[in-house]
Protein backbone atom coordinates (compact mmCIF):
# COMPACT_ATOMS: atom_id res chain seq x y z
CA UNK A 1 0.00 0.00 0.00
CA UNK A 2 1.09 3.77 -0.46
CA UNK A 3 0.50 6.54 2.46
CA UNK A 4 0.76 10.18 1.74
CA UNK A 5 0.62 12.50 3.89
CA UNK A 6 0.10 16.14 3.18
CA UNK A 7 1.83 19.49 4.77
CA UNK A 8 2.49 22.45 4.13
CA UNK A 9 -0.80 24.31 4.42
CA UNK A 10 -1.84 27.67 6.50
CA UNK A 11 -3.19 31.16 6.93
CA UNK A 12 -1.50 33.75 4.11
CA UNK A 13 -2.61 37.05 2.79
CA UNK A 14 -4.02 37.14 -0.51
CA UNK A 15 -0.93 37.86 -2.96
CA UNK A 16 1.35 35.18 -0.74
CA UNK A 17 2.81 32.02 -1.26
CA UNK A 18 3.01 28.42 0.21
CA UNK A 19 4.35 24.84 -0.69
CA UNK A 20 2.56 22.00 0.69
CA UNK A 21 4.15 18.91 0.32
CA UNK A 22 3.39 15.11 0.06
CA UNK A 23 5.26 12.79 1.79
CA UNK A 24 4.80 9.24 -0.12
CA UNK A 25 5.92 5.86 1.66
CA UNK A 26 5.31 2.51 1.95
CA UNK A 27 5.28 0.61 -1.52
CA UNK A 28 6.47 3.42 -3.57
CA UNK A 29 5.90 3.51 -7.39
CA UNK A 30 8.46 5.50 -9.38
CA UNK A 31 5.95 5.61 -12.32
CA UNK A 32 2.83 6.76 -10.90
CA UNK A 33 1.42 9.82 -11.14
CA UNK A 34 0.83 12.25 -8.59
CA UNK A 35 -2.15 15.09 -8.26
CA UNK A 36 -2.97 17.60 -5.68
CA UNK A 37 -6.91 18.18 -5.74
CA UNK A 38 -8.50 20.64 -3.30
CA UNK A 39 -12.09 20.70 -1.83
CA UNK A 40 -14.10 23.35 -0.24
CA UNK A 41 -17.12 22.52 1.75
CA UNK A 42 -20.31 22.14 -0.18
CA UNK A 43 -18.30 21.83 -3.59
CA UNK A 44 -17.09 18.75 -5.37
CA UNK A 45 -13.09 18.01 -4.98
CA UNK A 46 -11.35 19.77 -7.76
CA UNK A 47 -8.44 18.78 -9.51
CA UNK A 48 -5.59 21.50 -9.59
CA UNK A 49 -2.72 19.73 -10.91
CA UNK A 50 -0.76 16.55 -11.96
CA UNK A 51 2.47 15.18 -12.57
CA UNK A 52 3.43 11.67 -14.22
CA UNK A 53 6.51 9.95 -14.19
CA UNK A 54 8.01 11.79 -16.63
CA UNK A 55 7.26 15.31 -15.24
CA UNK A 56 4.83 15.74 -17.75
CA UNK A 57 2.26 18.35 -15.84
CA UNK A 58 -1.25 19.65 -16.36
CA UNK A 59 -2.82 22.60 -14.56
CA UNK A 60 -6.36 23.61 -13.79
CA UNK A 61 -6.93 26.68 -15.92
CA UNK A 62 -7.83 28.39 -12.35
CA UNK A 63 -4.44 28.07 -11.49
CA UNK A 64 -2.32 28.07 -14.41
CA UNK A 65 0.72 30.28 -14.41
CA UNK A 66 0.45 30.74 -10.37
CA UNK A 67 0.92 27.26 -9.06
CA UNK A 68 3.30 24.66 -10.23
CA UNK A 69 3.59 20.93 -9.36
CA UNK A 70 7.14 18.83 -8.59
CA UNK A 71 8.47 15.50 -7.61
CA UNK A 72 11.58 14.15 -5.94
CA UNK A 73 11.61 10.57 -6.41
CA UNK A 74 14.62 10.34 -4.55
CA UNK A 75 13.16 11.69 -1.77
CA UNK A 76 9.57 10.30 -2.42
CA UNK A 77 8.34 13.29 -2.33
CA UNK A 78 5.90 15.72 -4.15
CA UNK A 79 5.37 19.52 -3.48
CA UNK A 80 2.98 21.94 -4.83
CA UNK A 81 4.23 25.99 -5.02
CA UNK A 82 1.85 28.05 -4.83
CA UNK A 83 2.22 31.87 -5.42
CA UNK A 84 -0.22 35.00 -6.11
CA UNK A 85 -2.79 33.54 -3.80
CA UNK A 86 -6.38 34.53 -3.92
CA UNK A 87 -9.20 34.00 -1.57
CA UNK A 88 -10.79 31.95 -3.84
CA UNK A 89 -8.12 29.18 -3.29
CA UNK A 90 -9.46 28.66 0.17
CA UNK A 91 -9.70 24.88 0.51
CA UNK A 92 -8.61 21.88 2.15
CA UNK A 93 -5.59 20.71 -0.42
CA UNK A 94 -5.26 16.70 -0.89
CA UNK A 95 -2.59 14.77 -2.39
CA UNK A 96 -3.22 11.45 -4.65
CA UNK A 97 -1.54 9.05 -6.38
CA UNK A 98 -2.42 6.74 -9.09
CA UNK A 99 0.26 3.81 -9.37
CA UNK A 100 -1.56 1.46 -12.24
CA UNK A 101 -3.63 4.29 -14.62
CA UNK A 102 -6.85 2.78 -13.35
CA UNK A 103 -7.36 6.16 -11.03
CA UNK A 104 -6.26 8.19 -8.15
CA UNK A 105 -6.52 5.07 -5.68
CA UNK A 106 -4.50 6.41 -2.53
CA UNK A 107 -5.20 10.00 -0.58
CA UNK A 108 -3.96 11.91 1.61
CA UNK A 109 -5.54 13.66 4.72
CA UNK A 110 -5.17 16.49 3.11
CA UNK A 111 -4.08 20.24 4.12
CA UNK A 112 -5.90 23.40 5.06
CA UNK A 113 -5.02 26.30 2.68
CA UNK A 114 -6.72 29.67 3.83
CA UNK A 115 -6.30 32.87 1.86
CA UNK A 116 -7.59 36.10 3.56
CA UNK A 117 -8.25 39.00 1.43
Amino acid sequence: QVQLVESGGGLVQAGGSLRLSCTVSGRTFTSYTAAWFRQTPGKERELVATINWNSDTFYASSVKGRFAISRDDEKNMVYLQMRSLKPEDTARYYCAADTDGVGYRYWGRGTQVTVSS
